[in-house]
C-alpha cells in the first residue's frame, strides 16, 4: 500500500486513539451533529485498525523476503562449489579420454607399419582387425 511508504506507523496508532478517544467525547455533541461525527470518527477507528494490521502484515513479508534472500544466497554459494567440482571431473575425464586416445593413436601407428608393406591386388590396403577394435575403443 503507497500510504504505508509514506505515513510513520505512529499515524496509525494516533488516529485509532484518537478517533476512540472522539467517539467517547461525541456524546456531548448536539444531537443534530452527532450522527455524522460519529460515523466519521467510527470510520475512522475502522481505517486506522485496518492499516494497523497492513502495517504489521508489511513488516512481516518484508521479514520473509529477507529469509528467504539469505537461503537464496546460501543456496547460490553451494552452487558455486559443487559447479567447481562438476567442472573439475569433466576436466579430468576429458583428460583420461585424451590419454586414452592418444594411447590408441600410437598403437595404431606402431602396428601400421607391419600392414604397410602388404597390399591387396588393386592397390587396396588391407584393414586388420585390430585396427577395427582400436578404432571402437577410441569412440567409447
Amino acid at each position: 500500500m503507497w500510504l504505508l511508504n509514506f505515513l510513520p506507523n505512529w499515524v496509525f496508532y494516533f488516529v485509532v486513539i484518537g478517533s476512540s478517544i472522539g467517539l467517547l467525547v461525541s456524546q456531548l455533541i448536539p444531537i443534530q451533529f452527532r450522527t455524522i461525527t460519529q460515523a466519521a470518527l467510527a470510520a475512522l477507528v475502522v481505517f486506522g485498525a485496518f492499516m494497523i494490521g497492513a502495517s504489521y502484515n508489511e513488516e512481516k513479508w518484508k521479514q520473509r523476503v529477507v529469509e528467504v534472500e539469505k537461503k537464496v544466497a546460501e543456496a547460490e554459494n553451494k552452487s558455486a562449489i559443487e559447479t567447481v567440482k562438476i567442472v573439475d571431473r569433466v576436466v579430468y575425464k576429458k583428460q583420461v579420454v585424451h590419454d586414452k586416445a592418444e594411447e590408441v593413436v600410437k598403437y595404431i601407428d606402431r602396428e601400421i607399419v607391419k600392414y604397410d608393406v602388404k597390399f591387396a591386388p588393386g592397390g587396396v590396403c588391407e584393414i586388420p582387425k585390430e585396427f577395427v577394435e582400436a578404432l571402437n575403443k577410441a569412440a567409447e
